[in-house]
C-alpha cells in the first residue's frame, strides 16, 4: 500500500483536529516548563495551514508538505513554528511523488528528524520533540522493507514516538527553555514531544482511512 496526496492533506487535517483538542493540554504541558504558548500556538497554526490547503490545489506529498511548512514558520510562535517547519520542508523534499511507500516513510521521517536537529540543535535525551522523532526513525528504519508497506511503517513509528513522548517524563531537560528549570524539569512530560506524537498517529488514522 503506498500512501498518496490524498493521505498527506488528510492527514494534516487530522493533526489540526487532534491539536485543537488537546490545545488546553498542551498548553498545561508547557505551562509546567515553558512559557504556555505551545498549544495556543499549534493551534493557531494549524488552523492557518488547514485553510492554505483548502486554497491551494496540490498534485503531490510534496506540495502539501511545502504549504505546511510556510505556513507554520509564517504563523505559530515560538521555538515550534521553525522547528515544525523546517521539518516539513525537508520531508517536502524527499516526498516529492505523488505516493509513498515503507522505504519512502522512513526518507521522509529521516529528513523530518534532521531538519528538527538541524534548527534546534538538540540530542536524545534533552528533553525535546527530538525524544519523539528519534525513535519513529528507528522503529520506522526496523520495519521498512521491500515487502512492507507504508501504513505498517507509519504505525510503528507513531507508536515509538509516543513512548518516546512519555519517556520524557524522567529526563532533566538540558535544551531549550525548559532548561533553566533543571532540576525542577524532571517529573514532566515535553510538550514538543507530546504534540510530536499526537501528529504521527493522525499520519496513521489518515492511512487507515
Amino acid at each position: 500500500m503506498t500512501l498518496d496526496t490524498k493521505w498527506a492533506i488528510r492527514w494534516m487535517k487530522l493533526s489540526q483536529e487532534v491539536i485543537a483538542e488537546n490545545r488546553v493540554e498542551l498548553i498545561e504541558l508547557d505551562r509546567q516548563i515553558g512559557d504556555g504558548d505551545h498549544g495556543e500556538n499549534l493551534d493557531r497554526g494549524f488552523t492557518a495551514m488547514v485553510k492554505a490547503l483548502d486554497e491551494t490545489p496540490c498534485e503531490t506529498v510534496g506540495e502539501v508538505f511545502k504549504i505546511v511548512a510556510k505556513t507554520l514558520m509564517s504563523t505559530v510562535g515560538g521555538a515550534a513554528g521553525p522547528l515544525y517547519g523546517t521539518a516539513f520542508l525537508r520531508a517536502a523534499k524527499e516526498a516529492g511523488s505523488d505516493s509513498i511507500n515503507a522505504s519512502g516513510v522512513l526518507t521522509m521521517l529521516t529528513a523530518a528528524l534532521g531538519g528538527i536537529q538541524a534548527r534546534g540543535k538538540a540530542q536524545v535525551g534533552e528533553k525535546t520533540m527530538v525524544d519523539a522523532w528519534s525513535p519513529a526513525v528507528e522503529a520506522a528504519r526496523e520495519i521498512a522493507g521491500p515487502d512492507e508497506d507504508g501504513v505498517a511503517t507509519l504505525e510503528a513509528a507513531a507508536k515509538a514516538a509516543r513512548a518516546g513522548a512519555e519517556a520524557t517524563k524522567p529526563m532533566k531537560a538540558t535544551k531549550g527553555r525548559a532548561s533553566y528549570l533543571g532540576e525542577r524539569s524532571i517529573g514532566h512530560l515535553d510538550p514538543g514531544a507530546v504534540s510530536s506524537a499526537l501528529i504521527l498517529e493522525q499520519a496513521v488514522e489518515a492511512a487507515r482511512e
